[in-house]
């Protein structure tokens, strides 16, 4: 399927870890200023049987993944290298750059900071984050990108459900080859002309 930007995508609950407070995310996707992504993650659900960290100001941390966090991974063309970042409810952020399948180190650098805003009313948390693509070193101008889109979402037990765009086979593996399903093809231009591929 083809269409192009803006975006809009639906995650789906991986089948091991089905839970009932999350009726469904969607993700929105969108050029921003200077080459950036614009990421909308958009939850509905009994946000109230949900654990999301309180406003802190914005800062790295690590280990986000274990409480709930919404993730983007940006592979170039066919890898193995990747990027994985993640956002919390918090203001919290974290990157991370992998050299192949799960081996990789934290990205420091405060340019990275996706400026996490983050709106909840009635049933519906929305959290908006950017992906400053030109601030990393292995993504080219135009270059052909695959990315991976996903979500941990804590209830009030602590219990982890895990979300993606696409589900590899086996247990939740958001670094799997098979997650990257989202294609963003080159620019013809400067333009919102790019193309996106499911």
């Amino acid at each position: 399927m083809t269409s192009s930007f803006p975006l809009a995508v639906v995650l789906a609950c991986h089948p091991a870890t089905p839970t009932p407070v999350v009726q469904g995310i969607q993700v929105r996707l969108d050029w921003a200023r200077g080459g950036a992504i614009a990421l909308t993650f958009t939850l509905e659900g009994e946000l109230a049987r949900m654990r999301t960290s309180a406003p802190r100001a914005p800062s790295r941390t690590d280990r986000l993944w274990e409480h709930t966090c919404f993730e983007a991974f940006v592979v170039v063309a066919n890898g193995p290298a990747y990027y994985e970042f993640n956002f919390a409810p918090s203001g919290e952020w974290a990157a991370y750059a992998f050299r192949d399948y799960r081996k990789g180190v934290p990205l420091e650098q405060e340019e990275l900071c996706p400026g996490i805003n983050v709106r909840r009313a009635g049933g519906e948390l929305e959290l908006r984050a950017l992906l400053h693509l030109n601030r990393l070193a292995l993504i080219e101008p135009n270059a052909r990108l695959r990315l991976a889109l996903s979500a941990v979402i804590e209830d009030a037990h602590g219990g982890l459900s895990y979300w993606a765009l696409k589900h590899p086979s086996g247990q939740p593996d958001f670094h799997h080859p098979d997650a990257f399903a989202l294609v963003l093809e080159p620019a013809e231009d400067s333009g919102s002309s790019e193309q996106a591929k499911a």
